[in-house]
């Protein structure tokens, strides 16, 4: 299988074309990676998707994104600056989707993140569900709303539905399934094997899998039969990203493609992706962590020269998709990201592996005349860790009326900044066994640092800058 090289990317005219010859010959075939994935049910668009990342990672390509590639992303307009006028006849165009296939392993969760209790007694999944309702009630319209799940997350969430929100469960087209693909051994590229847990043989593709699942499916082609025209997508675990209808009359009369929702970059975000332009043809790009050299990893951090990362709440043209996908074979090219792994993630000894996966946002190089708009910090309030979480069961946020998360007016818009141990307080059932009694206050708080174990209270109140240890 030879390496056919994304838009923007040449091959060397320099080789022979004996040469090109023998070297394609040499490359890894993905006839065993097909096999496993047809034997697996999975459709023909991640089948494809897939190819296209193997394709990368046989090549050599090591979808690293250096500095000198790049320029800052300026001009980027605001929410402020809107002037479209919503009609709505927008709304019955419009759908909303929202990506739920996270386990939330990281944070020693077994079951869909999203069924986390976030505030109070709600869990994210509670406050989505209440979210879309509500907006329905509010807009007077019956707008369309889906959920990706995955394979892992698919049965506790339609279980959830159906036993508090079951007017939601029943709707035509409710659920659509992320897939999955195989870890790959790092030295031959070969499906990898599990003996002890086969499961462990298969991950996730990464969030970029939404095109993919929307391709196979079938949804897109429903979606588009449907009369739907324009698709908002978002994170399980941001309760701030709701359907804004100013943002949604500016994506539709501005006749744009794609457009990614950023926000200015703090201390807190340095770490996340960020958006760019790259030099060779101007496009807006996103690059995450994952593609940044380590050389480059100053540059990445710098929230001054890239002022703006990604919310992953994105605007999508579905028609626009549509003919991207046609003029591709069946499928987008998204950039490779790879990650260097064990195939058992607690066996440390098992076999090498690499899991290769996409993202989303970075769909915005597929899409000619991409732009990006600048939301407020409102429109952001995911739980990645067990900080994040610290803050939103906190007194400096509360829930709005339309079910939103959102900081307390005393924050006067800055969160306050938390480091919790992420040694001691890495899962959730430490940090939930630390805050038995209640979280503390953080409505006056600035900064606040906890080292080692430290049992908490809602009694307690953190005012300005301050740490605790325990050593």
């Amino acid at each position: 299988e030879g390496y056919f090289p994304r838009q923007g990317h040449k091959m060397s005219c320099c080789t022979s074309s004996a040469a090109t010859t023998d070297a394609i010959a040499k490359m890894p075939s993905y006839d065993s990676i097909r096999s496993k994935m047809e034997a697996e049910g999975i459709n023909e668009a991640a089948i494809s998707a897939f190819e296209s990342s193997f394709n990368a990672l046989v090549s050599g390509e090591s979808g690293m994104i250096p500095e000198s590639a790049i320029s800052p992303a300026t001009g980027i307009i605001s929410t402020s600056d809107i002037t479209a006028k919503f009609d709505a006849e927008y709304l019955g165009k419009t759908v909303v989707c929202k990506l739920n296939g996270g386990l939330g392993t990281g944070m020693g969760l077994d079951k869909a993140k999203s069924l986390l209790k976030v505030k109070g007694d709600d869990t994210f999944l509670d406050l989505t569900a209440k979210q879309v309702i509500k907006m329905r009630e509010d807009l007077g319209a019956n707008v369309k709303f889906m959920l990706m799940n995955s394979f892992s997350t698919s049965d506790d969430t339609l279980a959830f539905l159906n036993a508090n929100y079951p007017v939601l469960a029943k709707e035509d087209g409710i659920e659509m399934l992320q897939n999955k693909v195989p870890k790959l051994d790092r030295e031959t590229f070969e499906p990898a094997t599990c003996s002890s847990d086969p499961s462990c043989e298969w991950c996730p593709p990464g969030h970029g899998d939404l095109y993919a699942a929307l391709i196979g499916s079938g949804r897109l082609d429903a979606l588009l039969e449907g009369g739907y025209k324009y698709m908002f997508v978002s994170n399980s675990d941001n309760l701030g990203a709701t359907l804004d209808t100013d943002i949604l009359a500016h994506f539709a009369s501005s006749d744009a493609s794609f457009m990614m929702e950023c926000c200015v970059r703090t201390e807190n975000d340095k770490k996340g992706g960020h958006l760019c332009v790259r030099n060779s043809d101007n496009q807006l790009i996103l690059r995450e962590s994952a593609m940044c050299p380590d050389e480059d990893e100053v540059y990445f951090q710098d929230i001054t020269k890239h002022s703006f990362f990604n919310t992953n709440n994105l605007w999508i043209r579905l028609d626009k998709l549509k003919e991207i996908v046609d003029a591709n074979n069946g499928f987008i090219p998204l950039p490779m990201i790879k990650n260097a792994k064990t195939v058992d993630p607690k066996d440390d000894s098992s076999q090498k592996v690499y899991q290769l996966e996409t993202a989303m946002g970075a769909a915005i190089e597929c899409f000619a005349g991409a732009t990006a708009i600048v939301v407020p910090r409102t429109r952001f309030a995911p739980v990645k860790k067990c900080n994040d979480l610290f803050l939103l069961r906190s007194d400096a946020y509360y829930i709005t009326e339309d079910y939103r998360i959102a900081l307390v007016p005393e924050c006067n818009g800055v969160a306050p900044i938390v480091s919790i141990d992420s040694k001691k307080y890495k899962m959730v059932p430490a940090f939930e066994k630390a805050t038995a009694d209640g979280v503390p206050s953080l409505i006056d708080c600035k900064r606040i640092t906890i080292k080692g174990l430290v049992k908490m209270s809602s009694a307690c109140k953190f005012v300005g800058e301050g740490s605790i240890t325990n050593s």
